[in-house]
């Protein structure tokens, strides 16, 4: 099923994401949190794409595997990062053949040493490129791209931002995920400048619980910096452990998606690091048993 289907027929929308391991033996330990997380009915899950393309096989397999072997609709995260407009096309005509027909349109983060992102020979420069390039070759596909509720790093401009995110629905774009956030007015603030740029596409808020101290930290190395505030700080370091910042984590997290609900926004999307564990204490902490009491 088409995601933007999804969306439309769905008051409110539920989705996970997960990582290729790059390690055989994690393999089972990542499908084991995805039949944890199947009875909670998701509308979808979508599997990333590594830094420079690194996991670009791998993400293939995984998305293909969840597309054969369960029920769920699977997204495919696909980066400009090292391909080519005919690698990528061999890519799409792939997904196409194993009746992958959603995907995650991202310019991706360079390779791991790499400082800056350099557009491959023969590829893309920008997301809105990749956007145009598969609905010109597979219209019936459906496309979600990101957004950034703290601002994008790279592009300090507020505005020239929200532009290049409208450029990104004009060119075909049917829904936009954000990067993690931990202070909700800054998601309410993000969706109504969309809104007065004239972007009517859903949006999606993404949502990670903090379960360590390192985890934070490298939290906030992927996501560009995320911002924790002082508030959410403050309870970290009465926690001390581990342990007890991973219950801080989930309840700062649960309130954040108990806010969310209550403001009516068209989805959550779970950044689960590959793990069952966090997502399903905020849905009992939630009281409800799967997406459909969530949305109902």
């Amino acid at each position: 099923m088409l995601v933007r289907d999804i969306l439309n027929q769905e008051k409110f929308s539920f989705s996970f994401e997960f990582f290729p391991p790059k390690e055989d033996a994690q393999w089972e330990r990542l499908f084991q949190a995805i039949a944890d997380l199947m009875p909670l009915k998701p509308s979808y899950v979508s599997v990333t794409y590594g830094a420079g393309g690194s996991t670009r096989d791998r993400t293939h397999h995984l998305v293909v595997r969840i597309q054969q072997e369960t029920d769920l609709t699977v997204v495919s995260h696909l980066t400009c990062v090292g391909s080519t407009r005919e690698e990528m096309l061999t890519i799409l005509k792939k997904y196409d053949a194993s009746g992958v027909h959603n995907i995650l349109a991202l310019r991706g983060d360079p390779p791991k040493g790499v400082k800056d992102f350099q557009q491959p020979a023969g590829g893309f420069g920008h997301a809105v490129e990749l956007v145009a390039f598969i609905k010109q070759h597979f219209p019936h596909f459906c496309v979600g791209v990101a957004g950034f509720p703290e601002g994008h790093p790279e592009t300090p401009n507020r505005l020239q931002e929200i532009d290049f995110l409208k450029a990104k629905v004009a060119a075909g774009a049917d829904f936009i995920v954000s990067q993690l956030f931990f202070d909700n007015r800054d998601f309410y603030d993000f969706c109504e400048r969309c809104e007065l740029a004239g972007i009517t596409v859903p949006v999606i808020a993404g949502i990670m619980p903090i379960t360590s101290r390192h985890g934070m930290v490298r939290m906030a190395d992927l996501a560009a910096g995320a911002r924790v505030p002082a508030r959410l700080l403050r309870s970290i370091e009465r926690a001390g452990s581990d342990e007890f910042i991973q219950k801080v984590g989930v309840h700062w997290a649960t309130e954040q998606v108990r806010d969310l609900i209550d403001h009516g926004v068209r989805g959550i999307h779970f950044y689960t690091l590959n793990n069952s564990r966090e997502t399903l204490k905020i849905y009992e902490a939630l009281g409800v048993r799967d997406s459909v009491q969530l949305s109902a």
